[in-house]
């Protein structure tokens, strides 16, 4: 079996797309995978299957589908790729919490940079299938918009971190 981590889109932020964590998990048992687990609630999970990444992410985007009536974007990805992204990490001295890394299904598009609008003093950095943001002052105050990142989901160092620890 492999194991693989679920980063879900627009689950629980903000208000919309209240998606309870036990039902994530009563999900990802509807889709055949075993020893499911959440963390935070924020559309984390952990799980091992023996279909493939696409089949995995076919069947999960299917359940939360039927639950949300509207498409839910699952983006997967090993606990190696975890590890090599936590490793790529271009800003290593930032605070955890002041570095998320926006997940893609593919490299952002060429000129991609091109687009950002209200850079302050945030640094970004493309790597592979990953944006990756610094907010020095934090992510409260800032306004910055990319638009390569909008069809993405972001988390933070520390969550991509314990994710990784919960894999072990």
């Amino acid at each position: 079996m492999t194991t693989l981590i679920a980063f879900l889109r627009a689950v629980n932020v903000g208000g919309t797309g209240k998606l309870p964590m036990a039902e994530l998990r009563a999900m990802a048992e509807r889709c055949g995978f075993a020893d499911a687990r959440t963390y935070i609630a924020s559309g984390n999970l952990v799980f091992r299957t023996d279909t493939t990444a696409d089949g995995a992410r076919v069947a999960l985007e299917a359940e939360l589908a039927a639950w949300a009536g509207k498409p839910v974007p699952v983006f997967l990805r090993t606990p190696a790729e975890l590890d090599d992204i936590l490793a790529a990490n271009p800003f290593p001295d930032a605070p955890g919490n002041r570095c998320l890394v926006t997940f893609l299904d593919a490299p952002p598009p060429e000129g991609w940079q091109s687009e950002i609008r209200h850079l302050k003093d945030e640094e970004i950095a493309a790597i592979g299938r990953e944006i990756y943001i610094h907010y020095g002052d934090g992510m409260g105050q800032s306004r910055l918009v990319i638009p390569a990142a909008r069809s993405g989901t972001a988390r933070n160092l520390n969550t991509i971190r314990k994710l990784v620890e919960m894999v072990g």
